[in-house]
C-alpha cells in the first residue's frame, strides 16, 4: 500500500507544498506560481490543490502531513527576546503579538481548519511538525546521492537556529550543533540588503549581483563594528548596530553613522559606487565565515561530502568559492534551499526519520528534476490561444527548435514555455527567457525592456553540457545554477584600462567575453549545464542554436518581470508576452510572433 506524505511550508515567505509517495517526491510548487503574489507567505491551498490532482488523490488519501516548523517553538524565542530587551521592541510587540496569536501560535488548529476545506473527514492526527533546520538539511541530504555528508544549514533564523550542522549517515540525520538567534549570517546579508535599500527576503540577489562592481573597502569595519569571527568560523553579531531583534528595521542609526551615510532610497538615490562597495564588503565577509566554517567541520568530522541548504545557499558566488577551496571533494546545494524547499525537506524527514524508512541511493537521481509543477498539453494551449484570438502557428519540435534557434541567432528575444513548471527561485528551461549571448547589447536590453529591473543584473549562460568545459573553468555539473563559475581566458576579451574610476554604467559597457551578454564584470558566470537526459526539448534547442552559430549557449532568465512570479499557466506566459519586449513566445508547440498578434490586450495585465 502507498505511503503518501504532503510537506507544507507557509506563514512567513515562499509558502509551498510537496507531495510524496514511499519517499519520491511527485509533485511540488510554490504558492506564488498561482496567487501571482511575490514570495506569497499565504497558506498553499493551491499548490495542494495541485499535488493531489497530479497524484490523483484526495486529502483523505495522505497519510501525513507535515509542517517544516515548530511554532511554539520560534514564539518561545519572540517572547524571550522581547522580554530581554524590555521595554524596548515595545512596539513591535504589540504589532506581532496578536498576529502570532490569531495566525501562527496554534498551528495544528490553523493547519487542521484549512485541510478541512478539502475534505471534512480529515484527521488531526495526521499532522506532524518537523523543526526548520532539520526540515532543510534534510531536503539537502536525502536529495543528495551521499551515503554519508556533513549538512550545513545557513539562513537568517528557524526557531532559535540560525547556522546549524548535521552529519547524515544514511537513513539517519542528527543535528550536532548550531548557533542561535540573534547571531544570523542570513540576518546580517539582509541587513546590508535593507541598508541598499532592497527588499528582504527578495532583494539578497540583487546585492550579490552588485558587489563585483565595488571594491571590499569596508571589509575591515565590518569585522571590527559587527560581526566577530572567530578561527573556526563561529560568529557573535554586534547588536548595537541592528534593530531586527525587537525593532521594525534592519539596522538602526549607528549603523548608518558607521558608514557615514542613510538607507538608500530605492525610489529616488542612484546607485554610486559607495553602494557597490558596501555590498562588496558584505559579501567578501559572508564568504570569509563560510570558508572558515567548512574548513573547520572537513577537519573535524573527517567526511568528503559536503550539503548546503538554507536561504544563504542561494548565494552561489559563496558556493563557489567553497567549491574551489577543496575542503570537500563533493558539494550538493539542494536546488531550492530556501523555505520553498523546506517542504520538501519535511515530508523526506518525516518519511526517514520519524517513519525510519532506508534510503535507496541506486534510485536517487544524481541531478533530481526540478520540474515538478504544471504542465500544459498542446490542446490545451490551442483551446487557450483560439479563446483570445491569438496568432500562432504549430510546429513539429524538429521545426519548432530550427526555427526558435533561428530567430534567437537574429537577435529576437524569445519567451520558452514547455513541459512542467520549475520548482524553486530558479528557470531551468521551462518557463524561460532566452536570448543570444554574444549580443553586446542583450544584457541591457532584457533588464530595461523585459525584465524592468536594475541595469546591472547579470544573466546567466545555459550551456549544453558536454561543451561546458570549453567555456567555463568547470569540471562538473552544475544544472540548477548553483555555483558561479568563470569564463575560460580563451575566450575572454582584453579589457583597455583607464585613467580614470568608471562609473557602474561604464563598467557596464565594456565587452569582457565573447559572450557579453552573460559575463559579469569580474569574467564570472552563474553557470547551468543542461543534459539530454534531463531536459531534451531544452537541449535540442541549444544544439540547434550551436549549429547556426557555434555557440552551444543562450542567455536563460525566468520568465517574469520585477515584482513578479515566475510564470505558471499559458495565460500568465500570454500577458507577460504583451507587455514586455519579448519578441516571441513559444508555448508548447505554439509560435507566437508579436507582430502578428492584435496590439489591444485580451486580458487585463499589469506590472
Amino acid at each position: 500500500m502507498k505511503i503518501y506524505i504532503l510537506g507544507i511550508s507557509a506563514f512567513y515567505h515562499d509558502s509551498a507544498a510537496a507531495l510524496l509517495c514511499d519517499g519520491e517526491v511527485l509533485a511540488a510548487a510554490q504558492e506564488e506560481r498561482f496567487s501571482r503574489i511575490k514570495n506569497d507567505p499565504q497558506f498553499p491551498s493551491k499548490s495542494i490543490e495541485f499535488v493531489l490532482k497530479y497524484a490523483d488523490i484526495s486529502i483523505r488519501d495522505v497519510d501525513y502531513v507535515i509542517y517544516y516548523d515548530k511554532p511554539f517553538v520560534t514564539f518561545e524565542r519572540l517572547i524571550a527576546s522581547y522580554l530581554s530587551n524590555a521595554p524596548r521592541g515595545f512596539k513591535s510587540f504589540l504589532i506581532s503579538f496578536p498576529v502570532w496569536m490569531k495566525k501562527k501560535l496554534f498551528q495544528k488548529k490553523i493547519l487542521y481548519k484549512r485541510l478541512l476545506q478539502f475534505d471534512k473527514k480529515f484527521s488531526v492526527k495526521k499532522i506532524l511538525f518537523s523543526e526548520h533546520h532539520l526540515s532543510h538539511a534534510a531536503g539537502s541530504f536525502y536529495s543528495s546521492c551521499f551515503d554519508e555528508a556533513i549538512v550545513l544549514t545557513v539562513d537568517a533564523v528557524g526557531e532559535w537556529a540560525t547556522t546549524s550542522v548535521a552529519i547524515g549517515d544514511g537513513k539517519s540525520l542528527k543535528i550536532e550543533k548550531e548557533i542561535r538567534f540573534p547571531h544570523s549570517l542570513g540576518l546580517l546579508y539582509s541587513a546590508f540588503t535593507y541598508y541598499l535599500g532592497f527588499k528582504v527576503n527578495e532583494g539578497e540577489y540583487k546585492l550579490m549581483g552588485l558587489a563585483p562592481y565595488g571594491k571590499p573597502i569596508f571589509v575591515d569595519k565590518i569585522k571590527k563594528h559587527l560581526i566577530d569571527i572567530k578561527s573556526d568560523g563561529t560568529f557573535r553579531l554586534n547588536l548595537d548596530y541592528f534593530d531586527f531583534v525587537t525593532g521594525l528595521k534592519m539596522t538602526n542609526k549607528l549603523f548608518d553613522e558607521l558608514f557615514e551615510q542613510s538607507v538608500r532610497d530605492s525610489q529616488s538615490d542612484i546607485f554610486e559606487d559607495f553602494h557597490a562597495d558596501i555590498a562588496a564588503s558584505i559579501q567578501v565577509v559572508t564568504e570569509e565565515v563560510l570558508l572558515l566554517l567548512t574548513r573547520n567541520l572537513a577537519k573535524e568530522y573527517k567526511i568528503k561530502n559536503l550539503c548546503l541548504s538554507g536561504g544563504v545557499a542561494l548565494n552561489c558566488v559563496a558556493n563557489g568559492k567553497i567549491l574551489d577551496d577543496g575542503s570537500f571533494e563533493n558539494i550538493w546545494v539542494q536546488p531550492s534551499p530556501g523555505d520553498a524547499g523546506a517542504a520538501i525537506g519535511c515530508a523526506l524527514a518525516a518519511w526517514h526519520i520519524q517513519l525510519d524508512q532506508p534510503r535507496n541511493l541506486k534510485k536517487i537521481e544524481a541531478f533530481p528534476s526540478q520540474y515538478l509543477g504544471p504542465k500544459f498539453s498542446n490542446d490545451e494551449v490551442t483551446l487557450f490561444l483560439d479563446a483570445i484570438g491569438s496568432s500562432y502557428s504549430v510546429y513539429a519540435d524538429e521545426q519548432l527548435f530550427e526555427l526558435t534557434a533561428d530567430a534567437l541567432a537574429n537577435g529576437k528575444i524569445v519567451g520558452w514555455f514547455q513541459g512542467k513548471m520549475e520548482f524553486g527561485a530558479r528557470a531551468l528551461g521551462n518557463r524561460s527567457i532566452l536570448a543570444d549571448p554574444r549580443n553586446p547589447e542583450m544584457q541591457k536590453k532584457l533588464n530595461l525592456t523585459i525584465k524592468f529591473r536594475e541595469g546591472f543584473r547579470p544573466f546567466a549562460p545555459v550551456i549544453l553540457s558536454e561543451m561546458a568545459n570549453e567555456w567555463f573553468e568547470i569540471d562538473r555539473e552544475s544544472p540548477y545554477m548553483l555555483f558561479v563559475r568563470n569564463v575560460l581566458k580563451v575566450k575572454r576579451l582584453a579589457v583597455r584600462k583607464q585613467q580614470k574610476e568608471l562609473t557602474i554604467e561604464q563598467k557596464l559597457q565594456q565587452l569582457r567575453s565573447k559572450i557579453p551578454a552573460v559575463t559579469h564584470i569580474n569574467y564570472s558566470a552563474r553557470v547551468q549545464t543542461i543534459q539530454k537526459t534531463m531536459n531534451p526539448k531544452f537541449h535540442s534547442l541549444i544544439s540547434s542554436f550551436n549549429q547556426i552559430t557555434g555557440c552551444p549557449i543562450l542567455v536563460n532568465t525566468s520568465m517574469n518581470v520585477r515584482g513578479e512570479p515566475i510564470v505558471c499557466t499559458p495565460s500568465d506566459a500570454y500577458k507577460l508576452f504583451m507587455s514586455t519586449g519579448l519578441d516571441i513566445i513559444v508555448i508548447e508547440n505554439c509560435i507566437l510572433y508579436k507582430n502578428d498578434q492584435f496590439p489591444k490586450l485580451p486580458i487585463q495585465f499589469s506590472h
